[in-house]
């Protein structure tokens, strides 16, 4: 008897809603495709730009709490975050269809959300992608109703046409109801109620936004090698490792971290063009395979290297920490000095190779460089500086006598321990288009008419020095 009267409630209260049920429409919204994983956020941006903000789905991402290295979109609770951010009054969000008789439930919150839509107002609702088995759940914005047709208007953002896109109503109800009890169904609704007076301003940005590093991450996890990579974001970088995480986390924090924040207190003012990516692989096999994997190809060296065609600086991290320093600098000299000659770019690299901080300053220290050099000065078989500074890209690296990495590395090493590195640098940015090579700003840093007699004092200078 109890049955029989609910399901008397339940034809009843449809019989009613659809009798008055009128069509109506929210014109003129437009469509916005999303980015992948991004379905919420290009609904609300949608709505926005209704309301003539330029607010795109990137800005709604970035004013929500997820974080960018998860590599997904937002997620109910973070995308009601971000929309109460912006001044949407959502209100409850999560409601319950009661079993044993569930559709009661969805029809009051379909007549909930037809109420709206005679006000003028659109509801973000997350329901699953289609009937067919297993679909994702999904952001959708519904702007109107056809009573004629029985049938919900809504923009898809995962179509590029999908502006106005119809389904019937009783499809719609089928696939809102997210069925993760079995006592009841969860509907998730977000009406867009906005305070007309205070809406949202897109703000300027010249660099990087969480919205990119998640969109990176998204992207970069469909690469992922086999095994278990832990992912961190360490502006402008992404570090990607499969040692232990609080491994990872370590080098992330305590390496790249540090060595990015004084690099650009010294030296660079500008980022990458490009998010980086930096892989940390734990050993030799795995640095072997692993870069095969990622890149078609074996690498040239055991340490590590950076590419700048793949984005990307990939380390056999078990070699240590300075490889990967030295490889940093280079996406910054790339940005900040794209004309820097080989010899100054290897350099200041290598300078840093083994390093430390004092007076809150990065420094390199003497390494594993200087006996090849001293050896070569004994022998006299150390380049003159004009030699070194004019060779071209493919001279310093292929018609190396042995000794470029190291002159230019010690060059550097004497200019900073006599206080002129950061001037030289600052000075041969500024003059390069007249002085290519930087000889001629290094004579004048220097102070130094006779270049020959000070190559003999610098000489005498890398002599003292002991590793």
């Amino acid at each position: 008897m109890k049955t029989y009267t609910t399901l008397l409630l339940l034809l009843a209260l449809y019989c009613h809603a659809h009798a008055e049920y009128k069509s109506t429409l929210i014109t003129d919204v437009p469509h916005i495709k999303q980015k992948p994983d991004f379905c919420g956020e290009a609904c609300a941006a949608m709505y926005l730009q209704k309301l003539g903000t330029k607010i795109d789905q990137d800005d709604v991402f970035n004013l929500s709490t997820l974080d960018a290295s998860l590599g997904r979109g937002c997620y109910t609770p973070e995308l009601a975050t971000s929309l109460k951010e912006m001044g949407f009054k959502v209100g409850r969000i999560w409601y319950k269809a009661q079993g044993p008789n569930f559709n009661i439930g969805i029809h009051q919150q379909w007549n909930k959300l037809y109420q709206d839509l005679l006000r003028g107002t659109p509801s973000i609702v997350c329901m699953h992608y289609s009937d067919e088995p297993h679909t994702t759940e999904h952001f959708r914005l519904v702007l109107g109703y056809d009573a004629k047709k029985d049938t919900v208007i809504y923009h898809e953002p995962a179509e590029k046409r999908g502006a106005y896109k119809r389904m019937k109503r009783s499809l719609f109800l089928k696939l809102w109801p997210l069925k993760y009890k079995k006592n009841y169904w969860t509907l998730i609704r977000m009406p867009l109620v906005i305070d007309s007076q205070n809406l949202p301003v897109k703000k300027a940005t010249t660099h990087f936004t969480k919205a990119d590093y998640a969109q990176h991450i998204l992207q970069l996890k469909k690469d992922l090698p086999r095994g278990k990579f832990t992912i961190l974001i360490e502006e402008p970088f992404v570090v990607i490792g499969d040692e232990s995480p609080s491994k990872v986390k370590s080098r992330a924090k305590n390496t790249v971290r540090w060595a990015v924040n004084l690099l650009k207190k010294d030296y660079f003012t500008k980022d990458p063009d490009h998010i980086i990516n930096i892989w940390l692989f734990k050993n030799r096999n795995s640095y072997m395979k692993n870069t095969y994997h990622l890149f078609g190809k074996r690498p040239g060296t055991p340490f590590g290297y950076y590419s700048y065609s793949d984005r990307a600086l990939v380390m056999n991290i078990s070699t240590g920490g300075g490889t990967l320093v030295h490889e940093i600098v280079h996406p910054f000299m790339h940005a900040n000095f794209p004309d820097c000659p080989a010899w100054f770019n290897e350099g200041l690299a290598s300078l840093f190779e083994q390093c430390g901080e004092r007076n809150k300053r990065i420094v390199g220290f003497t390494n594993w460089r200087l006996r090849g050099l001293q050896i070569a000065i004994t022998h006299n078989e150390v380049p003159s500086f004009k030699t070194l500074t004019g060779t071209t890209t493919y001279q310093f690296y292929n018609e190396d006598p042995g000794t470029n990495y190291s002159q230019a590395r010690y060059l550097c090493y004497y200019l900073q321990q006599k206080g002129l590195l950061r001037e030289f640098y600052q000075q041969f940015t500024k003059n390069h288009k007249k002085d290519v090579s930087g000889y001629a700003t290094l004579q004048k840093v220097l102070e130094e008419k006779d270049m020959h007699k000070f190559k003999t004092k610098w000489q005498k200078f890398v002599q003292k020095l002991q590793y």
